[in-house]
């Protein structure tokens, strides 16, 4: 018993240790577990060659990029080798000036267009100006002539293609007394126009005269249209000189289709057509 006992103390620490050197050997081996935590932090980095190597195989890796691609090198993409000083990759991307270049070049191409078009739209309305104006100059001239007759109140014809057949003052069983009027024989339907500018104040049947028209003159003088088949005006109507006012016809005391013309100054007595015509240059 008194053996076994012993042997388990003599396990459990050297009789010639001292306490004073086992804190020593504790000491030793806490030490010597500090060092050895050190060695993995250094042999995880590669030797100072596989760097070298690594370096060079990226320099052979960029030289046979650029030789396999020869459009990097182009103008437009360039590559360079990496900036010692900065790390950082000189890549151009498309050159700024040619780029505003062509942009330049696309605006003045449309605004040449722009400018051309804008040119044939100008001369096609300038020439249509010149159209106008031209029409409406002529347009004026016509205008102007028309007011100078206007002016004048020239006289003209009542009816063309047609031959007298009666004259004024003559005597004849068709009528009670003489001739108040001249006769324009045309066939019926003949376009019958006014001989001077002024106002109708009469249309309707009158007896022996048949359709009868009366036109008054800003001097009171009334011209009577007798005969008509038809009226082409009414009361109150304004009429110029040679305008339609009926039309050729038989109706009334008539052996054929003819215009009854009568000038009556004043609205009185009847006076010779034909002289009246004469004095307002006419030729009948």
């Amino acid at each position: 018993m008194g053996n076994h006992r012993a042997d388990r103390r003599g396990h459990g620490r050297a009789p010639s240790e001292t306490p004073d050197v086992a804190a020593a050997t504790a000491g030793k081996r806490r030490a010597a577990k500090h060092t050895a935590s050190r060695g993995p932090l250094f042999r995880g980095l590669p030797s100072a060659p596989i760097l070298l190597g690594v370096a060079a195989l990226a320099v052979s890796a960029g030289g046979a990029v650029t030789a396999a691609s020869p459009d990097l090198a182009s103008n437009d993409h360039r590559l360079s080798q990496a900036s010692a000083l900065s790390g950082a990759s000189d890549v151009s991307t498309v050159s700024l000036l040619d780029a505003r270049k062509s942009t330049v070049s696309r605006d003045s191409r449309r605004d040449a267009l722009a400018d051309a078009a804008n040119a044939e739209l100008v001369d096609e309305a300038e020439n249509q100006a010149e159209q106008r104006n031209a029409a409406l100059a002529k347009f004026a001239q016509q205008a102007e002539v028309q007011a100078k007759k206007i002016a004048l109140n020239a006289w003209v014809l009542p009816v063309e293609g047609y031959h007298l057949t009666a004259t004024f003052g003559e005597y004849s069983g068709l009528w009670s007394h003489f001739h108040t009027g001249l006769d324009f024989a045309a066939p019926s339907g003949t376009p019958i126009h006014a001989v001077a500018n002024g106002v109708v104040t009469s249309v309707g049947y009158d007896g022996s005269y048949g359709n009868k028209t009366v036109i008054t003159l800003e001097d009171g003088t009334e011209l009577w249209f007798c005969h008509q088949t038809s009226y082409a005006v009414s009361t109150g109507q304004v009429v110029r000189a040679g305008e339609l006012i009926g039309y050729v016809g038989s109706t009334g005391n008539v052996t054929g289709p003819h215009l009854h013309l009568e000038v009556r100054p004043g609205g009185g007595d009847p006076v010779d057509p034909y002289q009246a015509l004469v004095v307002h240059g006419l030729n009948p």
